[in-house]
């Protein structure tokens, strides 16, 4: 037993705070039980469509100890992004609020490797190592586990003060640290995420059929979009917020503070007819350090002429 694991704990949540991480909470680094059935099922089912780095590393996603030998402790952070500020009404061809801005794995990480530093120096050598949405870690379990909000019907991570417009992020680490106790689930009867999904990608509560998420269609999906799904996607080029901004909870969602997250001025400025007619070097500039990189242009203009043509 580490006799420090509290002021240890106490320290690094300050440490996080300072550098503007909206939540922090910790969970003992073991192996997954209850969610390795589930994501062994949802493989099955081929919820994951043509996601299929999903398959690889299955135990490595259900065991901490796999990715940081001798880890101790998950530390759980969220980061917010919400911009009331939307860029794009309905008619108008639109991304999700997130890609807004400069590629949120560069400026969480950047920070996680704050953190990281913060710890080696206060508390000494501790091994570990940082994950930002890039490496086989279940994230929305360890936020759960670590008290950051509890699983949303959309399978969103769902914070009661905070809404649900934030990174996920973590450090996997081999020093033992106070725990956190997990939150109870406030959806309720509530199903207004289930009743807004145009492409009925929330086939069940807390379960989201990824092959049909407009996200996965206009991101992940590297062939044609299926021509079942025309009309269905609501202009929606690159992402999809509809989940989030019909839930309740995010009426508690505040504003970023993070520079980097503002949006590129030409974005406010786009069209239908500017999205038609985008060159490859107009998307370069728009999107310089941007998360709809991940597309390239040909994918944004196949999203695109899915709309339009």
């Amino acid at each position: 037993m580490n006799p420090l694991k509290d002021t240890y704990a106490k320290l690094i949540k300050a440490e996080a705070n300072r550098l503007g991480f909206t939540a922090c909470g910790i969970s003992k680094a073991a192996f997954l039980e209850e969610e390795a059935p589930r994501l062994s099922q949802w493989l099955k089912e081929n919820r994951n469509g043509k996601m299929a780095y999903m398959e690889n590393h299955f135990d490595m996603r259900l065991d901490p100890t796999l990715l940081v030998p001798g880890a101790k402790s998950v530390v759980s952070l969220l980061y917010n992004y919400h911009n009331p500020e939307k860029l794009f009404v309905s008619d108008q061809l639109k991304i999700s609020t997130y890609a807004y801005g400069e590629d949120y794995h560069k400026v969480v990480k950047d920070k996680l490797f704050e953190l990281f530093q913060f710890i080696q120096d206060k508390i000494g050598e501790v091994g570990g190592r940082v994950f930002v949405d890039s490496a086989p870690v279940l994230e929305k379990a360890w936020a759960q586990k670590s008290g950051l909000g509890w699983l949303g019907k959309n399978g969103n991570i769902i914070h009661k003060k905070a809404g649900s417009y934030f990174f996920l992020s973590e450090l996997i680490l081999d020093v033992e640290l106070a725990e956190d106790a997990a939150t109870t689930d406030h959806c309720g009867t509530c199903t207004a995420c289930i009743d807004a999904c145009p492409t009925e990608a929330i086939y069940a509560p807390h379960q989201v059929d990824g092959s049909k998420c407009i996200s996965y269609l206009t991101i992940e999906l590297k062939d044609e979009i299926p021509a079942s799904f025309k009309n269905k996607t609501e202009n929606w080029i690159f992402g999809c917020d509809i989940c989030m901004d019909v839930c309740p909870w995010n009426r508690f969602a505040k504003k970023h503070q993070e520079p980097r997250f503002e949006p590129n001025p030409q974005l406010r400025e786009m069209n239908k007819q500017d999205w038609e007619e985008i060159t490859e070097d107009i998307f370069k500039k728009l999107f310089k350090n941007s998360p709809v990189q991940r597309t390239k242009y040909n994918g944004l203009k196949r999203n695109i002429d899915f709309i339009l043509k």
